[in-house]
């Protein structure tokens, strides 16, 4: 997922004109190549071919999203709370149309309600909206790279919550996209 935003650069060329300028392509590659000293050495193992074909259509299907949500919210019609509204809504609609089909009504907890509630409302819609707001001010590929930094969040968090260790090289890597990510959103005055 982590090449989204090389893709959104790309296709943020033709489909919206938005030409990243030479400082943000360097910040780009800086930012991929923080992404593989972080994952090197790649081990794939025979046989995941098909999961990988499935990773490469949601890496493209990522990086639609990105460029719709930017095409949407760049001229700031319209409210970020209403494009996230609207978006979600007709998502999960059909995930629990979906779901209910397939599993049925769950046991649900009280404790598990306050996390589905905690989930629905912080961690998708008032981050989605706060995504909006980005997709309004910045580039596709400015905002895409900022949520690229997933990868260096996720690792620091696991490491606090969980105890993981990050080793010498995922640190590197991890600093490596960071300076990338910050180079993106320099921009000339």
């Amino acid at each position: 997922m982590n090449f989204t935003p090389l893709i959104v650069a790309v296709l943020g060329i033709f489909v919206l004109s938005e030409r990243p300028t030479a400082v943000q392509w360097l910040g780009s590659v800086l930012f991929i190549a923080g992404i593989l000293t972080y994952f090197i050495p790649v081990l794939l193992p025979a046989g995941k071919l098909l999961g990988i074909a499935v990773m490469g259509i949601g890496v493209l299907a990522n990086s639609a999203s990105s460029l719709l949500g930017r095409d949407i919210n760049r001229s700031g019609k319209f409210n970020p709370l209403t494009v996230t509204v609207i978006s979600m809504g007709i998502g999960s609609v059909f995930m629990l149309i979906i779901s209910l089909g397939i599993e049925g009504i769950p046991a649900i907890s009280i404790k598990n309600i306050f996390y589905l509630l905690w989930l629905a409302a912080v961690n998708t819609a008032f981050a989605f909206t706060i995504w909006n707001v980005t997709l309004q001010k910045l580039t596709a590929m400015e905002s895409s790279i900022i949520n690229g930094t997933m990868l260096i969040q996720i690792a620091l968090l696991a490491w606090w919550f969980l105890g993981e260790r990050i080793t010498l090289q995922e640190g590197a890597g991890m600093f490596v996209a960071l300076c990338g990510a910050v180079i993106v959103q320099i921009k000339k005055k």
